[in-house]
């Protein structure tokens, strides 16, 4: 099947699905298209084992998987829903609470890292190693999930900042994390790191460091040009380039992508907006990022519920899966509590922050994501299925009960 075919069923199945969500569910966009997508592939896996020759499951199962999931999220997908958030962030209230955000996505991120690995070791069996792999990939919360829970629920502005902001960074951190001990767990392959302290650290800095510095500079750049053209569909046209171009460069130079296309994202959806576009351009550059980020979210939703068909279900990989979702919830717990703890000696923080902030810390795309690119180890379709189950846990349940959190803790 061509890629133009995989597209156009693609948008033809969000249409559908998007319809009946609309009409019947009732649910968050998102959460629908996962709960219709989901049940479209149990239903199709029921067909396949009550009728095999019509060779149903095969059919969709060849379709699927023509798709690299893990290229398509993390090559096309993620740095243009990076930005969009990133452009919706309001970077006064994100610098008000820096410290608690850089705590959350980059300690918080190693805690929750040891804590999941520890656990899913003890659970499962699997080497320490190759367990701290799987605590990496489900520690960061997707900021598709995150920035998409957040416009169907009413929070304080102080708190909105702390989850969108820790969403769009912990994700590149986790990103970084995930290389680094994929690199010591399974050696050798295409990755060149020296996994020595000093090799990590430099690793560590290229990747986070080299990546903020990458999105400023082209962010910057960009707002020139803006700030000097007055043509709303050149001016969209450029801030698509500043996303491809950027994420690409950081590719090329071994830096943080995702990390690289926050921090443009960041620059151009403040300062950007506010000095570089006219009242009109504004508004079409809005409208237009708005649109794009709907679309690829229900495409990337709509893709996770489908992936269940192509992946090797063991019933003791799907147990692995379940029992690891408390630990991965205390280790989100920890994440969050060590990190505001330690500045709370300065400042108070949102009362309600720590539940909200663990409970509405939503799994995603990148954690599917990374799982799948594993390299080829006898571990590797546990842990997809054990991510998996966690993703979808995290989508459906906490993302459905999120706003009952919200209110029973927080006053807003």
């Amino acid at each position: 099947m061509e890629l133009i075919d995989i597209f156009s069923i693609s948008l033809v199945v969000i249409a559908l699905f998007g319809a009946i969500n609309y009409h019947l569910l009732k649910l968050p966009s998102t959460i629908g298209l996962l709960v219709i997508s989901l049940s479209a592939s149990l239903f199709v896996m029921a067909i396949d084992g009550l009728a095999p020759s019509l060779g149903v499951g095969e059919t969709v199962r060849t379709a699927i998987g023509g798709i690299d999931f893990y290229d398509t999220l993390m090559s096309v997908f993620l740095s243009f829903l990076l930005f969009a958030g990133a452009m919706h962030v309001d970077l006064e209230q994100l610098l008000k609470r820096k410290t608690a955000i850089a705590l959350m996505a980059s300690l918080g991120v190693l805690i929750s890292t040891l804590v999941a690995g520890f656990g899913f070791h003890l659970i499962t069996g699997a080497t320490l190693m190759t367990a701290l792999v799987f605590g990496a990939l489900i520690s960061p919360t997707d900021p598709v999930a995150v920035m998409g829970l957040l416009k169907t629920v009413k929070v304080p502005e102080s708190l909105e900042a702390k989850i969108g902001g820790e969403s769009l960074f912990n994700d590149g951190i986790g990103v970084v994390v995930f290389a680094t001990l994929v690199a010591i767990a399974f050696p050798g392959g295409d990755n060149h790191l020296e996994t020595t302290v000093t090799g990590i650290g430099l690793f560590l800095l290229h990747e986070a460091g080299g990546g903020a510095a990458l999105g400023l500079a082209t962010g910057w750049v960009a707002y020139r040009m803006l700030k000097h053209i007055n043509d709303y569909v050149l001016e969209v046209v450029i801030t698509l380039a500043l996303v491809a171009g950027t994420y690409s460069f950081a590719t090329a130079l071994h830096a943080s992508g995702p990390i690289a296309v926050v921090m443009a994202g960041l620059l151009i959806g403040n300062h950007g907006m506010r000095f570089g576009m006219s009242d009109k351009t504004r508004h079409h550059v809005h409208d237009f990022w708005h649109l794009l980020d709907e679309i690829l979210n229900a495409l990337l939703f709509t893709l996770i519920g489908f992936e269940v068909l192509v992946m090797d279900i063991q019933p003791e990989y799907l147990l692995a899966g379940f029992m690891t979702i408390p630990v991965i919830l205390l280790g989100r717990a920890l994440a969050v509590a060590t990190p505001l703890r330690l500045i709370l000696f300065r400042k108070t923080f949102t009362k309600g922050a720590i539940p909200v902030l663990t409970w509405g810390g939503l799994r995603g795309g990148i954690s599917v994501a990374l799982a799948l690119s594993l390299p080829d180890v006898p571990e590797k379709d546990m842990i997809v299925a054990a991510t998996y189950v966690a993703v979808v846990f995290s989508v459906l349940v906490q993302g459905l009960s999120v706003k009952w959190v919200i209110q029973r803790f927080v006053k807003v």
